[in-house]
């Protein structure tokens, strides 16, 4: 097991204080630290920074800052605190970025109504399944143990099957509640950014 470094330390210390902290404002003001589609009226440009630290629950907060800690601890020792700050907020800004065109798009045609606009999404989950995204690249053969179902697999092999089944349930609107294509967003730009980063090697 790795400790756990620095910037993931401070990363769970922010998520944890914003979650039991946020729980002693109404809820009409915690929400406005949730991300709101760019047209709705409840919508503020910070909200695109503060969307990633709140989250829908203890269960939502302790899956993702258990994956935080697993994934995230190896990785800022392999990369650097600096890279990999820079690679979590850059898949965290991807993940609500592929979000909010698939909003777009699905408004556009008339798959959903305009009123979704108004639905507010919070969570680390796409800094987090970009983190998955950079472990099984910059990991590939690691052996992850999964709890559900109770089995072992290569990384490469767990970030394909999450990534896929995430896809997969976005494209059918499967648990309409969660927000699969910012999951797979942070996966995809993650992606992007480990590629180029393999590119240009040395120049960072």
């Amino acid at each position: 097991m790795f400790r756990i470094t620095d910037v993931v330390r401070h990363l769970l210390i922010i998520n944890v204080l914003m979650y039991f902290g946020t729980s002693f404002l109404s809820p009409e003001i915690a929400l406005r630290l949730a991300v709101y589609f760019p047209t709705s009226r409840f919508f503020e440009p910070y909200q695109i920074v503060t969307h990633m630290f709140m989250h829908g629950g203890v269960s939502h907060l302790f899956f993702n800052m258990f994956a935080l800690y697993m994934f995230g601890s190896p990785l800022e020792v392999y990369w650097g605190p600096k890279r990999f700050l820079f690679y979590y907020f850059f898949a965290g800004f991807g993940a609500l970025f592929l979000h909010v065109l698939v909003q777009y798009f699905e408004m556009k045609s008339g798959a959903i109504p305009p009123g979704v606009a108004d639905i507010p999404m919070v969570g680390a989950s796409g800094a987090v399944f970009g983190l998955l995204a950079g472990y099984g690249l910059s990991f590939p053969n690691n052996v992850i143990q999964m709890l559900f179902p109770p089995v072992a697999m290569k990384a490469k092999f767990f970030v394909l099957l999450y990534a896929g089944l995430e896809l997969f349930f976005g494209l059918q609107n499967v648990m309409p509640g969660i927000a699969h294509f910012a999951h797979v967003g942070g996966a995809l730009f993650g992606f992007i950014l480990v590629m180029y980063w393999r590119k240009v090697q040395g120049r960072w």
